[in-house]
Parts: C-alpha cells; sequence; structure tokens
C-alpha cells in the first residue's frame, strides 16, 4: 500500500457508503498501540485508511491519546496524507456554530503529553513555522466548501490540555491572543506528522462558542455532540472530495522534512533508536 489518505476523525467515519474492499487492520507500533485498529478501504481510485482518534465508543480522554502510536501506524501503512477531523469551539463570532476552519496555525496550549519522535539518544529538530502542508489544505479547504459553504480558509487552533471546558477568564484570555477556535485534539497529532513526513491538514468543525459569547449558551456535551451528529456526513461527504482531488504526486516538500532535521552523528544513535526510528529516519542514515 502506498500514497494512502489517512483520516483521523470520529467513529463514525468509516461507516461509508460506497466504500469497497473494507478491512480492519490492527498495527504494531514501537509507541504502543494506536487509539484502535484502522479501517482501510477505496474510494474511487484512492485507498483510504480511518484512524478513530479516542477508539471506538470514544473511549480514550484527549489527554491520553496516543498520538505517537497513531501517526506513526499510518506511516507504516503507507499514508502520505493524513486529514485530521475535529471538533472545536469557536473563538470568533464570525465562526459559527456548524462552520468549518480549515486551519493554518497551532498554539500548543498542551502540558503533559509525549510531543515528538526524537528522544533517548536521537535529536531532530524539524522546520515548524507553517504547521500544515499548504497545498494539502487547498484541497481540503476547496472538498469541505463544495459540502458546507460556511468554510473559512486559515485559523489559529489552540490546543488545551482538557477534559475539562474553559474557564470564562481563560477563554477571554484565549481571545486577546488571536486564536481562532479551541480544541483538545490536534497537538502534538499536526508535530508528529511533520516528524513523519506526511502532509497534514485540519479541519475544524466548530461545535459550539466556548463559554466567552454572553448572548450563548455556555458549552455542553449536549450541544456539541447534536452538532457533531449533524456533521457526520458532511465529513463523509468532504472525505470523498478530498479523495477524488488528491494529485498523483506533489512538490510540496513534507515528505522530505528530516533531510537536515537530524542533528546527532549517526555513529552515536543507539542501536534501539535506531531501530525504533528506521520508519522514519532510515533512508537519511
Amino acid at each position: 500500500m502506498s500514497d494512502i489518505l489517512g483520516v483521523i476523525g470520529g467513529s463514525g467515519l468509516y461507516e461509508m457508503e460506497g466504500m469497497k474492499n473494507v478491512r480492519t487492520v490492527r498495527v504494531r507500533t514501537p509507541f504502543g498501540d494506536p487509539s484502535d485498529a484502522l479501517v482501510i478501504g477505496e474510494i474511487g481510485n484512492r485507498t483510504v485508511a480511518f484512524l478513530p482518534r479516542h477508539g471506538r465508543g470514544h473511549r480514550i480522554p484527549p489527554f491520553q491519546i496516543n498520538f505517537r502510536a497513531n501517526v506513526y501506524a499510518m506511516k507504516k501503512i503507507g499514508a502520505r496524507w493524513l486529514l485530521s477531523l475535529s471538533a472545536v469551539g469557536s473563538m470568533r463570532e464570525k465562526i459559527r456554530p456548524g462552520d468549518i476552519v480549515v486551519v493554518d496555525q497551532f498554539f500548543d496550549h498542551t502540558r503533559f503529553r509525549p510531543n515528538t519522535f526524537f528522544s533517548d539518544g536521537v535529536v531532530g529538530h524539524i522546520p515548524f513555522a507553517d504547521p500544515v502542508c499548504p497545498s494539502f489544505a487547498e484541497i481540503a479547504y476547496v472538498s469541505a466548501r463544495k459540502v458546507v459553504r460556511r468554510t473559512h480558509r486559515g485559523g489559529t487552533y489552540l490546543c488545551m490540555e482538557g477534559p475539562a471546558f474553559s474557564t470564562r477568564a481563560e477563554s477571554r484570555i484565549y481571545r486577546n491572543w488571536g486564536v481562532d477556535v479551541i480544541g483538545m485534539t490536534n497537538m502534538p497529532e499536526a508535530k508528529l506528522a511533520r516528524e513523519a513526513e506526511i502532509c497534514y491538514a485540519t479541519l475544524a468543525l466548530a461545535t459550539d462558542y466556548d463559554c466567552w459569547h454572553e448572548s450563548e449558551e455556555d458549552v455542553s456535551i449536549e450541544a456539541i455532540l447534536a452538532i457533531i451528529r449533524r456533521n457526520v456526513e458532511h465529513s463523509k461527504q468532504i472525505v470523498r472530495e478530498v479523495a477524488g482531488r488528491l494529485p498523483g504526486k506533489g512538490d510540496c516538500g513534507c515528505g522530505e522534512t528530516l533531510r537536515y532535521a537530524i542533528i546527532t552523528d549517526p555513529k552515536k544513535i543507539p542501536a534501539a533508536a535506531r531501530k525504533r526510528l528506521s520508519l522514519l529516519i532510515g533512508k537519511y542514515l
């Protein structure tokens, strides 16, 4: 398998009508188990691999997601693109519940999550000024806007630790920081995708106004779930659109992120680290 479109999102996404040759694949990684088995099938001429980020039944909280295993598993099966579908709170009046934001920046406000593949004897520094693949994000934007007209190009996603939602003071401060949406799941996912040399893009699905909006109800699980359920069919349509628009080849540069990122002298990399990261850095050693 190669040139696969990986999709990480809700549990219902892989139950797509018209997907052929569907199979379930369990992937082992040096970083433990992914959130669940991957569901792989064909949509048109494109192989697509789905992974429920929180596991089937939504049993894994954001701070316990094994992000390294999830991204490594996608790399291992041959994913060239990784599309993240994520529920978020809106921090801007113009981004209404039900809107979609094609994120182009992140603010990592998490605290306790392993956020790199490079440790225990190997040091790597990736360029991350522009954290999403611009060409893939454009495909995601065009695809999403065909399904949902209120789709916004660009925006900053603040990733908080969770699992509690923001206090009003936090929400107001985040707005003053200039962020556009807030969520709990896209960091370190985006960072690890860059380290794995996978083109990454996020479709942030706004479900509420967090708690800063004085004229709206405070965020509630019931309200969020209601909008998420309405967005499931939209998400399936968008994935179909993205799968049909992906190019055969690209020149975005995401596939060579690590060419100059490894600082450690190859002769000094421990055998265990070399084995653990061979899928990612083997071609450069």
